[in-house]
């Protein structure tokens, strides 16, 4: 860590700052093995069960099962912030008013080109 130079437009990435690794209380660090624990323990019990040779069930993976669940109904977790309704709005209005535009505005070209006689109707019936 000691001959990492930092970039002139990036700042230090968060895994190579000292203060991540030394200046850390003994409290911070006791809860962070003991999640590590718990983590190891629950990944031997998964590992344990995938490799079990006369296992006769499907594999309960509770936070699949969360993913799954929030995937299927996306309108329960649903929140409406700031930025999902200025995307609502950039790609559910804009674009009809948009194309509003441009369709009216191209008929009402054409509709003065035919009233002052100065449109050339290139594929015309009853010429």
């Amino acid at each position: 860590m000691a001959d990492y130079r930092e970039a002139p437009l990036a700042s230090r990435p968060k895994t190579l700052d000292p203060n991540e690794y030394f200046n850390v209380s003994k409290e911070y660090r006791r809860a962070e093995e003991d999640r590590a624990a718990i983590r190891a323990k629950l990944k031997g019990q998964y590992q344990t069960q995938l490799n079990n040779p006369h296992r006769q069930a499907l594999i309960e993976d509770p936070a699949l099962t969360r993913w799954v669940h929030a995937r299927a109904n996306p309108y329960l977790y649903f929140k409406p912030t700031f930025k999902t309704s200025l995307v609502g709005l950039l790609f559910g209005v804009v674009p009809l008013f948009g194309l509003y535009y441009i369709f009216k505005s191209d008929r009402d070209r054409k509709e003065a080109q035919i009233k002052a006689g100065t449109l050339d109707r290139k594929f015309s019936l009853s010429s």
